[in-house]
């Protein structure tokens, strides 16, 4: 695998150090920010280094879900039982290459990670969201954001709803209020943010520590000194060379989940100073056809007419698989009796017909495949099974009463959006490692710039991102700090 590294700097070709900190941080979003107020929390004097005009990156876009779980306070009040050894075998399971120490840390502290949050400023609101949406309508403060309920998983782990929403109505920017608390306490705790400056190399010294940063502030340019440095600059979901080499897939989407600055910078300075980087394949890609959940009732064919995914996944995953799919092509069926228009439809419906025979000739789908693929779901979900795919049982319901019609979840038809996964190789401190797995000292890499546990698109859960950079990112703070201090 090759990235377009940036140079690394030698500590002995730095002529003059503008500054000196304990530790700098590169990017305020959620893993940075995190990161900046913990260690400053710790007694290190930070920098924060902003490229934007303001802080939040990625962050403050997204619509506020933070996957915890274990049984965090939010949980208890509305009677949703769990615990840290459920929620670690589903994160285990729903991994492609899980990383167990990472998985048992975020379960184990996830509870205690919650009421930190909580301590920013605000407070998941104590009430449940049953219906399955892509985000709640309001402000209710859980929901299922998952597979939890999904075969296989529901067989592996006991399900339990983990997607805490921070509460603020809509879906977007729900996260900007849990930044702009990160803002306000960082200031309260003494970090120092420049905005509008942006880091471009790292420096190291003979022993290929990492001992500082070069900076560039429109044409003004410096390096300042660190005992540490946290990078956390956003994933690379901007850069199209990166895009059309890691995730190709993600090349022909006609919207990108990602702020101006995911160019893949931090990534690329990690790897410049010996960093590994894992799951660099791996996208977030979705295009949800619920709400409304009714739809789910419906079968999910390809352009042969074959089923491939049990209907009532979590929308990224039912994603994934059409990604999988023969030139990524793929409809949902469902009849008159069950059809609803969505009101903001990401998959086009197509059309109706009369007969199914129609409807296989319109969408290309070879005669007779469709309807032997329909027989068979309907008698089988006439009798409450799905021995194909086992789709939960709420969601089984003949589709027999014409006409029908199709929505067309084909990539390039659909409106499809993502974001990378892949990023640094890191510690469960969230120092960046090696391919050898030994530390690149003094430099570690938080929120989307590392690969924590959103590692598969398929078994990606909303939430994750916020969930995981935030924990991880107050890891990265902490022993950034006590590796300062020695």
């Amino acid at each position: 695998m090759t990235l377009q590294t940036p140079e690394l700097i030698t500590a002995e070709s730095v002529a003059s150090w503008s500054d000196e900190y304990d530790v700098v941080v590169v990017g305020f979003g959620i893993g940075g920010g995190c990161a900046a107020v913990e260690a400053a929390a710790a007694g290190a004097r930070v920098l924060v280094l902003e490229r934007a005009a303001v802080a939040g990156g990625t962050t403050a876009m997204a619509g506020g879900h933070f996957y915890l779980g274990g049984g965090t306070a939010v949980q208890r009040a509305t009677g949703q039982d769990d615990s840290a050894d459920e929620m670690y075998k589903y994160l285990m399971a729903v991994s492609r290459d899980p990383e167990p120490e990472k998985i048992r840390a975020y379960c184990d502290g996830s509870v205690a990670h919650l009421d930190w949050l909580e301590s920013l400023g605000f407070e998941f609101e104590r009430s449940y969201y049953p219906e399955k949406a892509v985000i709640q309508p309001g402000t209710e403060g859980l929901m299922y954001t998952g597979n939890e309920k999904v075969w296989p998983y529901r067989e592996q782990a006991v399900p339990a709803p983990r997607g805490h929403k921070v509460p603020v109505p809509g879906d977007t920017q729900g996260a900007a209020l849990v930044i702009d608390l990160l803002v306000k306490r960082a200031a309260a705790l003494g970090a120092e943010i420049r905005y509008e400056t942006g880091a471009t190399n790292l420096v190291v010294d003979d022993a290929d520590q990492v001992v500082g940063v070069n900076w560039k502030h429109f044409a003004e340019t410096g390096a300042v000194k660190a005992g540490a440095v946290v990078l956390a600059a956003g994933g690379f979901v901007m850069n199209d060379e990166m895009v059309a080499e890691y995730v190709p897939q993600l090349a022909e989407k006609p919207y990108t989940l990602g702020s101006t600055y995911d160019d893949g910078l931090g990534i690329r300075m990690g790897a410049s100073a010996g960093g590994a980087t894992r799951h660099m394949d791996q996208a977030f890609i979705t295009a949800p056809v619920y709400p409304p959940s009714r739809l789910l009732t419906g079968i999910i064919v390809n352009k042969d007419g074959d089923r491939f995914v049990t209907e009532d996944s979590y929308h990224s995953r039912t994603s994934g698989f059409v990604m999988d799919q023969p030139d990524a092509v793929a409809y949902l069926i469902v009849d008159e009796e069950h059809l609803e228009r969505p009101k903001f439809p990401l998959a086009p419906f197509v059309d109706g017909w009369e007969t199914v025979e129609e409807m296989e000739t319109a969408l290309g789908i070879p005669a007779g495949r469709l309807q032997a693929t329909l027989e068979r779901y309907n008698e089988n979900a006439a009798r409450g099974e799905d021995p194909d795919f086992h789709k939960a049982a709420e969601w089984l319901e003949p589709q027999e009463h014409g006409p029908w019609g199709a929505f067309d979840m084909t990539l390039g038809k659909a409106l499809y959006a993502g974001f990378t996964i892949g990023g640094l190789r890191t510690s469960v401190d969230a120092e960046v490692l090696r391919e050898d797995g030994s530390v690149v000292a003094g430099l570690y890499a938080a929120g989307a710039c590392a690969a924590n546990i959103a590692q598969d698109g398929k078994g990606y859960s909303s939430g994750t991102q916020l969930g995981e950079g935030s924990f991880f990112g107050r890891r990265a703070g902490r022993h950034a700090a006590a590796r300062a201090a020695m």
